[in-house]
């Protein structure tokens, strides 16, 4: 039956070339954009997962300029350690030169002095944007920021490296270190054995004398006098002083007693005698064929010493006397092995830092190309496609053209 009213075979024509446009509107998006998922519209998973994947990768890039200027820090501080490191070096040049006999004492101890300033300039320009990592007086750890972390129900944390500061400073102002005013001649601060401060004992050959710290105040002094003038050897009359600073305990100041004594053994050759710590107690052992005397002295009202930083021990440093050039022998050792430790404590630091860098790099990439994948148009596809739908619109044309035209062949019938 043919109708004037209703034309199905236009209609029919007409959905189809709708049908035909909208998929050519599609196929034109994607080649003018590049995407076949520019919005949610298109596919709303896809670009749900690919917008969050973006702006982690946003995200990694500033993690990249956080990990760059890291290691940038790192590198100054590591530079700097090393260069300290190498004065350390040339200190301790002067020290073997200042233990001969006939050497210009003065001479050396000025020259230590200017390469002990130049350490001091060194470490307070060690800076970065502000950040000193080896300035004991300002020196603060670092965390740079590595990497987000993104868990399976969707929580973001950050993630870091943490840098250790690395102490290679030392201050010779204010007043040295003084033994208090106020004597205290009992066994309540330092306990010799049983002997009363202030009293000498004697130590045997083959004996041992255990030095007890029985308590701990600021401003508290501590000496130790070892005299061998009843050895053989008659090696010394020397004293070993120490003023508690506050948070020092006993294990504290024992430690750094038998630090000192351990040290002067060791400068002066003193074979027959052994010093040794045990938590807050000092045990000296006297083989030195002969007897040793041994008196400890305490005191309130002390003055702590200033030599501190880790590199303390340069502030104290003295080659204008026989003794004093051995005692600087002793320590300088001690103090190489603090610019070693930081010099390789920045350099590992900087090694992980330059690699999560490289990795966060390479994870910005996969994570790129990942949404490349997801949401980019395929462009040769796209083009065949489009050709295919032109000519596909060229015939739908065509036949709505067709349909339209069948009403007017019924006019004939009326003739």
């Amino acid at each position: 039956m043919s109708s004037i009213l209703t034309n199905n075979s236009a209609m029919v024509a007409l959905e189809t070339l709708r049908g035909i446009n909208r998929n050519l509107a599609t196929v034109q998006n994607e080649i003018s954009t590049g995407k076949k998922v520019a919005n949610a519209k298109d596919n709303a998973a896809v670009w749900a997962i690919s917008t969050v994947m973006s702006t982690d990768v946003s995200s990694f890039k500033q993690i990249t300029d956080s990990l760059n200027l890291g290691v940038s820090t790192i590198a100054v501080a590591r530079s700097a350690a090393e260069s300290v490191t190498e004065k350390l070096g040339e200190i301790k040049n002067l020290i073997v030169a200042a233990q001969g006999e006939n050497v210009d004492r003065a001479k050396l101890q000025a020259d230590i002095e200017q390469k002990v300033g130049s350490i001091q300039s060194i470490v307070s320009a060690a800076q970065f944007n502000g950040l000193n990592l080896i300035n004991g007086s300002s020196a603060t750890d670092m965390r740079v920021l590595a990497s987000l972390d993104r868990a399976p129900n969707g929580n973001v944390s950050a993630a870091y490296i943490d840098v250790a500061r690395q102490d290679l400073s030392f201050s010779t102002s204010g007043a040295a270190a003084t033994f208090g005013a106020t004597a205290v001649n009992d066994t309540t601060i330092i306990n010799n054995g049983g002997t009363n401060a202030g009293t000498s004992a004697t130590v045997a050959d083959g004996a041992s004398r255990t030095i007890s710290i029985e308590s701990v105040g600021e401003g508290y002094s501590y000496r130790v006098r070892l005299n061998d003038s009843g050895a053989a050897e008659q090696l010394f009359l020397r004293n070993f002083e120490y003023v508690a600073s506050a948070g020092d305990s006993s294990t504290d100041v024992a430690a750094n007693l038998v630090n000192q004594i351990q040290s002067f053994f060791t400068a002066t050759g003193a074979t027959g005698y052994t010093v040794a710590q045990n938590g807050a107690d000092i045990v000296l052992t006297n083989d030195s064929g002969g007897n040793l005397a041994v008196t400890a002295f305490s005191s309130t009202g002390g003055t702590a010493g200033v030599a501190a930083g880790g590199l303390g021990g340069l502030a104290l440093i003295d080659v204008s006397t026989g003794a004093g050039a051995a005692a600087a022998l002793a320590s300088i050792e001690g103090l190489i092995q603090t610019g070693i430790n930081a010099s390789a404590a920045f350099g590992s630091a900087q090694n992980r830092v330059a690699a999560q860098g490289e990795f966060v790099q390479k994870l910005v990439d996969s994570m790129t190309s990942g949404i490349g994948t997801l949401v980019d148009a395929d462009m040769e596809a796209a083009s065949a496609k489009l050709q295919a739908l032109q000519v596909q619109q060229q015939l739908g044309i065509q036949a709505l053209s067709i349909a339209n035209q069948s009403p007017q062949s019924l006019l004939s019938l009326f003739r």
